[in-house]
């Protein structure tokens, strides 16, 4: 995990890198549909506009089912370990009542984003200064804090092959130690859906994307580091049997305290540090959703769009803002039937999302290759050097994302992730065919990207 962060976050800033330079020439809310439409031209503009879209808004719901439910199992964790912890009699929450805090925290969520946009992007600014605040807290204190601590030859040379998965070879359990890296680097289409909203558009919105991978890069392995001191026993810190039943970062925390004073009320309180960022990020989450949703719909391409693409005297969408706590609260059902179908329910958020990066980055080096006219940020002659090799590694995660996780393959341990993908590319395509071709006409030209692309005012060049 520790030297699979940077790799990871490197490939991650070439895909962003990608984005923001297509961002540049076309500052739309509708985002990522909006540059496929436009690269592929009139021909092939609305058929790419329609997979790309799709993929985008589906993994976006996806995205913020798994935030928020990520959020409720942290408070189940807390409340266990703050009412003894699984070996002291600790109340353990069943998964009903971890499913009645997933739909509160979405509540909340729509409440917020039901604001005018003016204060929401106070919040916007409170989230971005308590993340890195909660960050740099953490990776300091923690260390401090543990008694014993792991040396700097086993953080960064240590490889555990110990997983209890049945996988033994290094190789395969390095690729899958990446998975966890990538799902936790995505979701940065955000600052392009919000575009119409942000003054500067053209540059503003893709620095948007660029900062905010870069400084999750740096602070997410900073923040690795420093809690990888604080391990000294993999084994029981992942063990179902310890007092936060299995949820590592939890015991990592309960354990610093709990050995230095005697109490781990210290690392409940860290994790309530966590549980504010992870609420923020929520909060981020539907607001790119949201914003989506209004642009697919204002295009005509969802069912009701009608409905959908109206907004309040704020100019907030405030149907799409509730739309898509409703549906992130549908797909958070699946798992009071199954682990195994919500684990391929929230799979999509990382391939259903890459997916959508990877489609407007490979027309762009392909069909438009020649007919891209970069706006005031730009790659220069990197542009399509950088796409590739994100186009290439979009590819690999996707692979990587549906092979095996656990040995021998039952029906408790297959990943249905290429079943889940599958399913949405299939009503895609379905969709497409029996209907979609006969109406779509792809995104509604709401930017003078002639305009954009021409501006030199500000303009960021690579030469």
């Amino acid at each position: 995990m520790i030297w699979g962060w940077p790799i990871v976050g490197f490939l991650s800033l070439i895909v962003g890198l990608s984005m923001a330079e297509i961002c540049s020439a076309y500052p739309t809310s509708g985002g990522l549909y909006f540059w496929s439409a436009e690269l592929c031209g009139n021909e092939w503009g609305p058929l790419a506009s329609w997979f790309t879209g799709w993929f985008n808004i589906v993994g976006q719901w996806a995205v913020t089912t798994s935030i928020d439910f990520s959020l409720a199992e942290l408070i189940r964790v807390m409340i266990l370990l703050g009412t003894g912890g699984k070996n002291g009699g600790g109340y353990e929450a069943s998964k009903y009542v971890v499913i009645g805090l997933h739909g509160a925290i979405l509540l909340l969520h729509a409440i917020i984003n039901s604001l005018p946009i003016s204060l929401l992007s106070v919040l916007g600014q409170i989230a971005a200064a308590w993340n890195i605040f909660g960050v740099f807290l953490l990776m300091i204190l923690i260390p401090i804090v543990t008694k014993e601590k792991a040396s700097p030859e086993f953080v960064f040379t240590y490889f555990n092959t110990d997983n209890g998965e049945g996988i033994s070879n290094k190789v395969y359990i390095f690729v899958l130690g990446l998975l966890m890296s990538q799902y936790t680097l995505s979701g940065y289409d955000a600052s392009a859906h919000m575009t119409e909203e942000t003054k500067g558009a053209a540059t503003n919105g893709p620095m948007g994307i660029i900062s905010a991978i870069g400084i999750s890069v740096i602070a997410g392995w900073g923040f690795l580091i420093g809690i990888t001191f604080a391990v000294t026993d993999i084994s029981y810190v992942l063990s179902d049997d310890n007092d936060a039943n299995g949820y590592a970062i939890a015991e990592i925390f309960y354990l610093a305290f709990k050995s230095r004073y005697g109490s781990g009320t210290g690392g409940i309180i860290c994790l309530g540090v966590v549980a504010v960022a992870v609420f923020f990020c929520g909060m981020s989450s539907m607001t790119s959703n949201s914003r989506m949703a209004y642009a697919f719909s204002r295009d005509g391409a969802m069912p009701l769009s009608s409905v959908w693409r109206k907004v309040n005297k704020q100019e907030v969408p405030i149907n799409t803002v509730w739309l898509s706590a409703a549906i992130a609260f549908c797909m958070a059902l699946t798992s009071l039937g199954s682990e195994v179908a919500f684990e391929a329910m929230v799979s999509i958020a990382t391939i259903g999302l890459y997916i959508a990066y990877g489609l407007p980055i490979f027309f762009r080096v392909t069909v438009a290759r020649k007919s891209f006219i970069p706006g005031p940020l730009n790659l220069g002659r990197y542009g399509v050097v950088a796409g590739w090799v994100a186009v290439i590694w979009v590819a690999t995660i996707s692979v990587l994302f549906s092979l095996p996780v656990a040995y021998p393959i039952t029906e408790e341990t297959l990943n249905y992730t290429p079943v889940a993908v599958g399913g949405v590319l299939i009503l895609v395509v379905s969709s497409w065919i029996f209907s979609a071709r006969c109406w779509f006409r792809g995104p509604i030209t709401n930017v003078d990207s002639q305009l954009v692309s021409h501006s030199s005012r500000g303009a960021f060049h690579l030469r």
